[in-house]
């Protein structure tokens, strides 16, 4: 099988999954855990929302200011990590690559399509600073329902979405006594695919 044939095969056995996920009913199928470093190689996660994903790769949306986008940015590689234990016996899929922002018609095709709520959010937040009261998070958001009134709320220019391309693709089944069916498809410096087993 080609490269492109193995990364095609890794894409559709994760809509695959992702199809299962929903139809075992996993309440947020397109939660991931989130994990970038800094430059100084200080780790951290959290979970975000899978908005979109095809052969480009794997999109989620935050503001650029925020702890995430300030690493996004200085240090352009994300880990990706879904638990869907309701899937056969437990299935992890795990991602790693190289971050690029998405275009801004993707991103503002997004952010109008979120609820009107969620876009004063967007413009009412300093993600990740620090917040004396909920008061004041309340007056901001006040202040952004004030600013809008009446017409459409356009995309913060400091918000947009990151899309991971993925270089390493990694479908993780559970099994009893943990002995775990692991496979593992990987592209090469030279964007060469490969698949092979992991032991569990």
């Amino acid at each position: 099988m080609d490269e492109d044939a193995l990364y095609s095969q890794a894409l559709a056995e994760f809509a695959r999954l992702y199809d299962e996920a929903a139809a075992a009913g996993e309440p947020d199928r397109n939660a991931m855990t989130l994990a970038t470093a800094s430059l100084d190689a200080r780790p951290s996660a959290r979970t975000v929302l899978l908005k979109a994903f095809d052969a480009r790769g794997f999109v989620f949306y935050t503001h650029l200011d925020g702890r995430k986008g300030r690493e996004l940015q200085a240090n352009p590689y994300a880990a990706l990590l879904f638990h869907w234990p309701r899937v056969r016996q437990g299935v992890q899929v795990r991602i790693e690559g190289r971050v690029h922002t998405v275009p801004d018609d993707e991103a503002d095709a997004y952010f109008g399509s979120r609820p009107r709520g969620s876009q004063l959010g967007a413009w009412a937040s300093l993600q990740s600073e620090t917040l004396d009261s909920r008061e004041t998070f309340e007056q901001r958001l006040a202040q952004a329902e004030r600013r809008f009134v009446g017409r459409d709320v356009p995309r913060p220019p400091r918000w947009t979405g990151f899309r991971v391309r993925p270089r390493w693709i990694e479908f993780w089944h559970g099994a009893d006594y943990r002995l775990h069916e692991r496979w593992l498809y990987e592209r090469d410096v030279a964007c060469n695919w490969s698949k092979r087993m992991l032991y569990p």
